[in-house]
Parts: C-alpha cells; sequence; structure tokens
C-alpha cells in the first residue's frame, strides 16, 4: 500500500518521514482537525499481527524509532498534535483489541528491552500525548488490561518513564473492553488508573453510559474531583501550547501547495 507507514519506511529516510508529517499536518488542518492519532510506535515483531500489519514502521526499535519520530515531529511542527500509539506496545499481538483482548505474557524486563525503547524515546523527543491500548500483560498486571491498570499508566509510563503529557485510551467500544467489560465501569477504571481521555467513539447509548458512569463516580467519591483536575489541567495546557480555544476558526490553506508536497 503506497501511502502505509511500512511503504514509507522502505525508503528509510528521516526526511521524507518528516515531510510526511508535514503533509498530514496540513491536510488535517484544511478539514479542521488539530489532533492526530499518530504516528504508530509499535514494532512488528510478530508477522501473523493483523491489527497493526502495515501501520508498523519496522520490525526493530531503531528502525521504528528513527523513523516514526519523525513523522511525529513533523505532524507537531505544523501545528497539529502527535499522539503516538500503542502503549505499551501491540506489535507481539496476534488477537485484534477490536475483537477481542490480547494477551502479552513478556516480562516487564523484556518489555524494557523492546517495546518500552520506542516510547521512551518518543517522551525524550518532546511526545505530547500517548495512546494506551486494551492489551492485558499478564506477568505485569495479571487483572487489568493497561487501559484500566495503575501499575502501567500511573506507576510505569507516568512515574518511571517520566511522562507528563495527556494519555489517552484507545476506544472503548472495540470488543476488548465490550465482549469483557461494562463499558461504564471500564471508563471509571481507566480515569482511576490515570487517564486523561476516555473514547467512545461509536453510540450515542455508550457515550451517555460512559458520562453517566464518571458522574456518579465522582458523586460517591469513587473518583476524586482532584483526579479530575489532573486531567483537565493537562488537557488545558496541551491546548495552550497548540494555541487551541473554542474561538479558533478554520484558516485558509492553500490546497494546490499541499497537493505539490
Amino acid at each position: 500500500i503506497l501511502n502505509s507507514a511500512s511503504y514509507v519506511a522502505s525508503f528509510n529516510s528521516k526526511d521524507i518521514c518528516y515531510k510526511e508529517g508535514d503533509i498530514i499536518a496540513n491536510e488535517l488542518k484544511l478539514m479542521g482537525y488539530n489532533m492526530d492519532y499518530a504516528p504508530v510506535l509499535d514494532i512488528l515483531s510478530n508477522l501473523q499481527n493483523t491489527v497493526i500489519g502495515n501501520r508498523a514502521f519496522g520490525e526493530n526499535a531503531e528502525e521504528v524509532s528513527n523513523l516514526a519520530i519523525e513523522v511525529m515531529k513533523g505532524i507537531q511542527d505544523n501545528g497539529v498534535i502527535s499522539v503516538v500509539k500503542h502503549f505499551p506496545g501491540h506489535g507481539d499481538t496476534s488477537v485484534d483489541s477490536h475483537y477481542g483482548l490480547p494477551l502479552v505474557e513478556k516480562s516487564l524486563e523484556e518489555l524494557r528491552q523492546l517495546e518500552f525503547i520506542l516510547f521512551e524515546n518518543a517522551i525524550k523527543n518532546g511526545a505530547d500525548a500517548i495512546m494506551v491500548s486494551h492489551i492485558l500483560l499478564k506477568n505485569v498486571d495479571s487483572e487489568n488490561p493497561a487501559t484500566m491498570s495503575k501499575i502501567i499508566i500511573s506507576n510505569i509510563l507516568r512515574e518511571s518513564m517520566g511522562f507528563k503529557g495527556v494519555v489517552i485510551i484507545d476506544d472503548m467500544t472495540m470488543g476488548a473492553i465490550t465482549q469483557n467489560y461494562d463499558i461504564g465501569e471500564a471508563a471509571v477504571k481507566s480515569i482511576k488508573a490515570g487517564v486523561d481521555i476516555v473514547l467512545v467513539c461509536h453510540g450515542y447509548d455508550n457515550e451517555i453510559k460512559v458520562i453517566t458512569s464518571i458522574e456518579e463516580s465522582i458523586s460517591n467519591g469513587t473518583i476524586s474531583e482532584d483526579r479530575i483536575n489532573e486531567s483537565v489541567y493537562r488537557i488545558l495546557y496541551l491546548k495552550d501550547k497548540y494555541n487551541l480555544n473554542n474561538d479558533n476558526g478554520s484558516e485558509v490553506y492553500n490546497v494546490e501547495s499541499i497537493n505539490t508536497k
């Protein structure tokens, strides 16, 4: 596929990857968007992986890190928020989290020696936001998928890896969640674990269920107002960094110049 990450990576050019981020950002701004859930930092270490596939920039940590981070920078430098994904690493899974809950049996040390390297490098290079995936790391937190795990989000990503930005979780209406959990309870657990933004991409009833569950959890003290405020401040800081506010109108862009790029 000519616009896939694997195709772009085949040129092994940081300059091309940066320019790809530049083009993506300008196309998105033309359509009125200010955030992109890209690039993918997953290493395609399992060739049977259908959910990541050609969205990966390669099969080894150095290649993926060098190229994907250039895409991230190209997006950021052109005024769009880049959300790197899928922490803690979706490249070695065989189950598609759109349909079921993937299980990863690697130890914490094994993850640190491969998957975590990409996200640590992204953080060092100024990642603003990270998306966490619905993956059960059996030997790290045997009870909760990463999106609901305080161990993975607060202890590892925030404390050990030093990430101060916005944490977003993958869509709560994916099969990994809906087939195994109540979507409202899952959203509450995610926020308690340290998540800032909960994605609910399909279904009005699902959205209302999640909003209601969060409101009720604050009312009954399950989630503290301080915990909510932590996320609010992170989000407001990021919006301010990119000069986003409710009064922003769509800028006028030269379509021909984007096409030329």
